[in-house]
């Protein structure tokens, strides 16, 4: 194999593999939720506030990324996160009140958010638009494959040894890939863009008349607010609702995760690829699809029990995770090179503000009052209102280039 192939293939395993860690080192806490609340005695609202603080300090630290790269480079910056994010998880070994767990979120937040503005671009640059797809679900199959390793290594170390062992082990990997990184050539922006130039793509105000942003984007926050708070309240939904013990849930859940997180991410980013040769909305056109799909499970595997509720997780996960690349890569290619760190800053920061910061901390307020089945009824409405935002911007998605050839606008 020629060195300008291993380059980016290599580069995406080194960037994945620290994408894995990122997402083990945020989640273990979700794997040990019931173990930490046991010996702080706090309520499932104020568990579900932890996770919106990790949120609000992370979109808080993400418009600073793109300067950051500007003046220290891309890598520089996504390697002093990683080490940041990784000091913070093992310091979470030695938190004695929930304050220290506040504190330690907020350090991850900062860590995390050079890591996720900045490596997709580092991504994208490498690799031609006609393979963002895929690429984009390779990448990507570290938020689901990691999240579940997560909930595995907390579910049997945590009651095994201890609900702070987990983050000794979490904690040490992240930092020695990203002192690999260093040696990792860093791509020109923007090599392989063909799109011509335009306000509404090449301009941060234009992000506010740019609909191919906004669908994907608020289509996105959607996703997000469903699949975040399923995955904050699974694992207790199992163990208190079906009596499974936090190994058995944090298994069952978190090892479909992995499976699917692989399977559908690179499914869905090869998917979208494909398509791309007859319809530039392919991208648009699968997450919306594999969302609306994924309503009807996600309402079994709520209300069912036993062997159904078993098989309508697995089908739901598929089919929400299915999105992966699809839409990160309609994300990406929305808007132009130079300013596609501040947009994936401000992408950020909305999909998160409507998605993952108020979803947990409203299962977990409606869990305290009502039920943790009748708080699950939230992610179900917000799975469809994603596929239908992102129905509707099927018609706005940009020209894109497929073998050195643009796909005709009539395709759409």
């Amino acid at each position: 194999m020629t060195s300008a192939k291993l380059y980016p293939r290599t580069a995406l395993a080194l960037l994945t593999a620290l994408n894995l860690l990122n997402y083990i080192d945020r989640s273990v806490l979700f794997a040990v939720q019931d173990l930490v609340k046991a010996e702080f005695h706090r309520s499932d609202a104020a568990f579900g506030l932890l996770t919106s603080v990790f949120f609000i300090f992370y979109m808080c630290a993400a418009p600073f990324m793109g300067p950051l790269a500007e003046r220290f480079s891309r890598k520089s910056v996504i390697i002093a996160g990683a080490l940041i994010w990784s000091g913070a998880t093992l310091l979470t070994a030695f938190t004695h009140d929930f304050t220290g767990l506040l504190i330690r979120h907020t350090l991850v937040g900062v860590g995390e958010a050079s890591f996720v503005i900045l490596s997709p671009t580092f991504v994208a640059d490498m690799f031609p638009e006609s393979q963002r797809g895929r690429v984009m679900g390779v990448f990507y199959l570290a938020i689901p494959v990691g999240t579940a390793m997560g909930y595995v290594l907390g579910g049997f170390m945590g009651p095994a040894y201890g609900w702070r062992v987990p983050f000794y082990v979490g904690a040490a990997p992240g930092a020695l890939l990203a002192l690999l990184l260093w040696f990792v050539p860093e791509p020109a922006y923007g090599q392989f863009d063909h799109v011509e130039k335009s306000p509404s793509r090449d301009t941060l105000r234009g992000l506010l008349k740019n609909p191919a942003f906004l669908t994907a984007t608020f289509g996105m926050a959607m996703m997000t607010f469903a699949l975040g708070g399923l995955q904050v309240w699974m694992p207790t939904f199992l163990h208190r609702v079906h009596g499974y013990t936090l190994g058995q849930a944090n298994l069952l859940f978190g090892g479909s995760i992995a499976i699917n997180g692989l399977v559908a991410s690179l499914a869905g980013g090869w998917l979208s690829d494909a398509l791309l040769r007859k319809t530039r909305a392919a991208h648009y056109l699968v997450s919306a699809v594999s969302l609306g799909l994924g309503i009807p499970a996600m309402w079994i595997a709520i209300h069912a029990s036993g062997r159904p509720m078993i098989v309508a997780i697995f089908v739901a996960e598929f089919l929400l995770l299915l999105n992966t690349g699809p839409l990160n890569a309609a994300v990406i290619s929305s808007v132009s090179a130079h300013i596609r760190a501040a947009a994936l800053a401000a992408n950020i920061f909305i999909f998160h503000l409507l998605g993952d910061v108020p979803s947990a901390s409203l299962i977990g307020y409606v869990s305290d009052r009502y039920s943790l089945r009748l708080a699950f009824v939230a992610p179900v409405v917000a799975t469809a209102l994603s596929s239908a935002i992102l129905f509707y911007g099927m018609k706005f998605a940009p020209p894109i280039s497929v073998d050195g050839e643009p796909v005709p606008a009539g395709k759409t």
